[in-house]
């Protein structure tokens, strides 16, 4: 169950960073238009997927964090 809880936490840190990497490309690219309406509506989009993005990642790793802080801590109850 820990192995499958572990590999989903994975799964989100890394989907989500490819998607803070593209919202990070598109906020790039939204400088370089013409049109200031198609400017606003990709700078805002771009924000929210960095946004959303964002939580995925820190999501992953707090989880990611707290699970292997939980197996230092029932490998040193052991002993």
């Amino acid at each position: 169950m820990m192995v499958i809880l572990f590999v989903r936490n994975i799964l989100i840190g890394i989907l989500s960073l490819f998607f803070l990497f593209w919202g990070i490309t598109l906020l790039l690219s939204a400088y370089s238009l013409k049109n200031p309406l198609e400017f606003i509506m990709l700078f805002f989009s771009s924000n929210f997927i960095i946004l959303v993005s964002g939580i995925g990642v820190l999501y992953a790793a707090f989880r990611l964090w707290g699970t292997c802080k939980e197996k230092t801590d029932r490998h040193e109850s052991i002993e």
